[in-house]
């Protein structure tokens, strides 16, 4: 049934039968007929991320493993892995590695893992944040539509696992859509986390086909607002993808948009293509651009924004109240990049 992979994995896009017995196909999106569509001129040099490799990341990859836990640094293919892991920090994503949507964007792979759930998950999450000394961690999942409440209560019993085993350690919960279940949504935050995130990726324009057909921009609106109104001492937060053919005006409708509904932090990325089998780039946004992107945000209330080429949700999660863009100096970047040589590649 499954064309392999040098490596023994099946190849992308196709499918392969999962360890629970459901089948899967790998990286979420099937194979496709037609050549790739390419950038002309390649990708800049402002997106090189460090590799992955050395003791730190090697320590992170062996706690993961032996506690049987997925990270979204490797299902979807996270270009900041190499910085993150090395830096002993890492996203965790819960319910399984298989999600029951296909969003184009998405390399995580997409079946249907009909009920199956690991009952001791949120312990050895619990386990995993106290072994690595995180002060802060983001909590991610699948997409869990097979499940009754689109897996809330196993999302809520992880943070309070950890909240049970380390007290002081804050949790950033990125979570489904729930569908739009208010019940749902009330019980992750209850659960004690920090701040809630719902990832709002594309504008109105481009949800579909950007967005599996069960996601929605006006849902993912209603999910935020829901999670504030239901706490509003609880920060909420959501981030866009830039670079899938959106217009500026178009940016600036989503951000009024999440601030309609009073969402505290945004963050901006480049959308790189996974696989050959997602939707290509568009075109690759200059530092410069991130920067101005940035002001607009704060200008418009958010509380702050962490706008950059790599920057993904969860990156440097834990800096992004400090008021300096997380560190992240994109003026550097692109001088950097163009002492190299880089240019300014256009579609």
């Amino acid at each position: 049934m499954d064309e392999q992979s040098p490596g023994g994995k099946p190849a992308s896009g196709q499918k392969y039968r999962t360890p629970q017995g459901f089948t899967a196909i790998r990286d979420g999106i099937k194979a496709a007929a037609t050549a790739p569509v390419r950038v002309p001129g390649g990708k800049p040099r402002w997106l090189k991320a460090p590799l992955a490799g050395g003791a730190n990341y090697e320590a992170v990859r062996r706690t993961v493993r032996e506690h049987r836990l997925a990270t979204v640094c490797e299902e979807a293919k996270c270009p900041n892995i190499g910085e993150c892991w090395n830096a002993g920090t890492a996203t965790l994503m819960l319910m399984g590695e298989v999600c029951t949507r296909a969003c184009r964007f998405c390399a995580v792979d997409t079946g249907n893992p009909r009920g199956w759930l690991d009952p001791e998950e949120p312990r050895n999450a619990a386990r995993t944040v106290q072994l690595m000394g995180l002060r802060y961690v983001v909590l991610t999942s699948v997409n869990r539509d097979d499940l009754p409440d689109g897996g809330a209560a196993h999302f809520a019993a992880t943070v309070r696992a950890i909240k049970d085993l380390m007290p002081q350690t804050a949790v950033e919960a990125l979570v489904p859509d729930f569908q739009g279940v208010a019940a749902d949504i009330e019980t992750v935050v209850d659960s004690g986390l920090e701040v809630f995130a719902q990832n709002i990726e594309t504008v109105r324009r481009l949800t579909h086909p950007v967005r599996d057909a069960r996601a929605g921009y006006e849902q993912t609106l209603r999910v935020l607002a829901h999670a504030k109104r239901h706490r509003a001492d609880g920060l909420t937060k959501s981030s866009l993808m830039l670079g899938l053919g959106e217009t500026e005006d178009e940016i600036l409708e989503t951000m009024d948009d999440l601030r309609a509904h009073e969402v505290d932090l945004l963050t901006l990325g480049q959308y790189l293509r996974p696989t050959v089998n997602h939707l290509p780039v568009a075109r690759f946004v200059t530092p410069e651009e991130f920067d101005r992107y940035r002001g607009w945000a704060l200008e418009r209330g958010f509380r702050e924004c962490v706008s950059g080429p790599l920057v993904r949700s969860s990156y440097r999660a834990e800096q992004a109240l400090a008021g300096d863009n997380a560190g992240l100096d994109n003026r550097a970047l692109a001088e950097g990049a163009l002492a190299a040589g880089a240019g300014h590649p256009r579609p």
